[in-house]
């Protein structure tokens, strides 16, 4: 039989072996991608509430610190004061939210603004012990990549209560 150009007996020849099954190589590697993400290190899953406890409050953070680029998540923040606070404040470092579009917030702050360095959230007058749930929605910009990182701080007017760092890995 002429074999075309290039071609040899070789190329013909029944392989016998190892060499004839494909390389578990590529197995062992799409199995460890799959448990990874099994185990959340690419985003989703479970996201625990971190808890600072202050003098004057008590703050519970519920959002993730793994997420993909382009998803939307829900943040929840629990602050419960220790004592009667004349004007509760939410305040978040711009740092936390850059690249990122809030879709809502609810309850809605009777009182909006930018200063001392941090987007604040006045919701005046509350009880000790009487919890405020904040619920937040966001869309992970496509420009944000790697993560992003500030503080979430409780106040009383200008008075700093409670205050928690908080980090959040993006990945693609």
């Amino acid at each position: 039989m002429k074999m075309p150009d290039g071609l040899h007996d070789d190329h013909v020849r029944p392989v016998r072996g190892l060499s004839k099954h494909a390389s578990p190589l590529s197995f062992i590697i799409l199995c460890g991608l799959i448990g990874a993400a099994l185990l959340g290190v690419f985003g989703g899953g479970h996201n625990a509430a971190r808890t600072t406890n202050g003098d004057a409050a008590r703050l519970v953070v519920n959002m993730p610190t793994v997420i993909r680029n382009g998803e939307f998540f829900e943040a929840r923040i629990t602050i419960t004061p220790l004592r009667d606070v004349q004007d509760l404040t939410l305040a978040i470092s711009p740092s936390l939210w850059r690249d990122l579009t809030m879709n809502s917030m609810v309850p809605q702050a009777t009182d909006e603004k930018f200063e001392d360095g941090a987007f604040r959230f006045s919701y005046g007058k509350a009880e000790a012990g009487k919890p405020l749930l904040v619920k937040l929605d966001f869309q992970i910009n496509p420009s944000l990549f790697g993560g992003t990182a500030g503080t979430i701080g409780v106040y009383d007017g200008k008075q700093k209560l409670v205050e928690q760092l908080m980090k959040m890995k993006v990945r693609p």
